[in-house]
């Protein structure tokens, strides 16, 4: 294994055994419920395996949520929060995980938050090096769903959009509907352009919860040779 940058002081790559595989993807995408079926066939074929996310420090997790309710978050601060909760959660879950050889399913990775901050507008170079401390993933898949049909699944678990997941706070549009769509087709558009250079292998999340899953476990299956 080894990092995107100088990864972290005092951690050796070749001491990482483990296998780590990120599923991204947009809140309605079917992210959470592919890490679910994922970790089932993997425990169930032998291989003990830990789940990783975003805002799940306890660090800062519940101080991070309390700041986006309130809608007031800058956006070096709010950037610096999610790298900190990232930081804190590869020391105390991930690190410790790969190293006794577990396989770390992350439902989402550091590409989500990159993408957000380039979108509001950060240095792309900056943001990089926030994530220098990161493991690079044995596989990547990303779960692309048309923003349509995002707009629909998100509504099916709420009755409204959530302000950040609508980019409410970019000014993109006064409409929360309209303001998801454009601000979703952002973020499609950096995902994009990160493919080739983090080595994404995009699933089509518009398919079935079946058929996302025999892909993916069809790509599991492949790169990591389980």
């Amino acid at each position: 294994m080894r990092f995107y940058g100088e990864g972290i002081p005092g951690v050796r790559a070749e001491e990482l055994v483990g296998k780590l595989v990120v599923i991204e993807g947009a809140d309605g995408s079917g992210r959470s419920t592919q890490i679910d079926l994922l970790r089932d066939y993997l425990e169930g074929k032998g291989h003990a395996t830990v789940n990783m996310g975003l805002r799940r420090s306890t660090l800062v997790s519940e101080e991070l949520q309390e700041a986006k309710q309130g809608n007031v978050l800058s956006e070096i601060t709010r950037s610096l929060f999610y790298a900190t909760d990232f930081a804190d959660q590869l020391e105390n879950r991930i690190m410790p995980a790969l190293r006794a050889g577990f396989i770390v399913l992350a439902d989402r990775y550091i590409y989500t938050l990159m993408a957000r901050d380039v979108v509001r507008g950060a240095d792309r170079e900056w943001v990089q090096s926030l994530y220098g401390i990161a493991p690079v993933p044995d596989l990547v898949i990303y779960l692309r769903v048309s923003p349509a049909q995002l707009v629909e699944r998100n509504f099916r678990k709420n009755p409204t959009l959530d302000y950040w997941e609508a980019g409410m706070d970019l000014g993109l549009s006064r409409d929360i509907f309209d303001s998801f769509i454009r601000y979703q087709r952002l973020i499609q558009k950096e995902f994009a352009l990160m493919q080739e250079e983090y080595s994404f292998h995009v699933v089509s999340g518009n398919l079935s919860i079946r058929s996302v899953g025999r892909e993916i476990t069809s790509l599991v299956e492949q790169k990591l040779e389980v």
